[in-house]
């Protein structure tokens, strides 16, 4: 008679597959989340559909976190507006970027990030990455160059470079988030309650002044039903369900391994993009992808074993 073995985080097979599934939703909607965001946003709405985005989710979080915010002292009211305003720079990155990119080069350039970071932490503490990590992380931005040059090795597209300044702001905010003292013992619902209601005061900022695009309620009078399910999309998919889903699942199972089930994100991207938009990558572009998927996924892998 075989014995059943049970996860190093202690729950049984069916109760793991069962805490794994919704994170594995929150992946691919994130994944899908590029596509989502190209359907509804032009050059000229970026700034009108983030104050909508995260207009319509801030104050559910407010609703629902509320006893946690008023607990909130005010050196930790600082710390995650900081990290607010980093926040706010990331989706303006990531929103201009992916207007100008495929939503396949997206999803796989902003993975970078889970290379980035592990980098970034060992400049700050001068501790040497181990070698296979260094080796994965050389992959990946070798993958990024060649996917960006699937049709002939030219120049990357504007979109292309703001999504790898997205990537380096991920990394920045994962830091400050981590290594930030004036955030200690704030819960996570307060935290990303304050910090997305800061992103929505920047935006409404940025949508006030001239030259930033549509207003906001220009552009929602202006959608169709198509753009209207994009946005919802967007707001309860891949903001509010995925943060809620985050947080049920890290008290069932390990924090590494959500982000493990979290770092598949970019294999949704690229599946959306090609499978639903049809989009076309070419056969660096492919190679690319293929090295960007592997080099992230052994970055992790090196980074967990170390």
């Amino acid at each position: 008679m075989s014995s059943i073995a049970v996860p190093a985080d202690g729950l049984a097979p069916r109760r793991t597959w069962l805490t794994d599934l919704p994170v594995l939703l929150v992946a691919a909607v994130w994944g899908a989340s590029y596509l989502a965001a190209k359907g509804v946003t032009t050059t000229h709405t970026v700034v009108a559909v983030l104050v909508l985005r995260f207009g319509l989710v801030v104050p559910v979080l407010v609703v629902a976190g509320w006893r946690g915010l008023r607990a909130l002292d005010a050196r930790q009211w600082r710390g995650a507006a900081l990290l607010g305003a980093v926040l706010s720079g990331i989706f303006l990155l990531e929103t201009y970027g992916v207007v100008h990119t495929s939503a396949t080069n997206a999803g796989l350039i902003i993975s970078l990030t889970m290379i980035f970071t592990p980098l970034a932490e060992a400049a700050v503490t001068r501790v040497r990455p181990p070698r296979a990590f260094l080796a994965a992380a050389g992959l990946s931005v070798t993958g990024v160059v060649l996917l960006t040059q699937g049709g002939g090795f030219t120049t990357p597209s504007a979109g292309d470079l703001l999504m790898l300044l997205a990537a380096l702001a991920r990394t920045a905010h994962v830091l400050l988030m981590a290594r930030g003292k004036a955030v200690d013992g704030a819960d996570p619902l307060s935290l990303t309650t304050v910090q997305l209601g800061t992103a929505v005061l920047v935006f409404a900022l940025l949508a006030a002044l001239p030259g930033t695009g549509a207003a906001p309620w220009t552009a929602a009078l202006d959608f169709g039903a198509a753009e209207w399910a994009g946005l919802l999309f967007l707001a309860v998919l891949c903001t509010l369900f995925a943060f809620f889903v985050q947080m049920w699942a890290v008290r069932r199972t390990s924090p590494s391994r959500v982000s493990l089930l979290l770092g598949t994100e970019p294999l949704w991207a690229a599946a959306v993009g090609i499978l639903v938009a049809g989009e076309h990558l070419g056969a660096a572009g492919l190679v690319g992808a293929a090295l960007v998927l592997a080099g992230t996924a052994w970055g992790r892998r090196a980074v967990a074993e170390d």
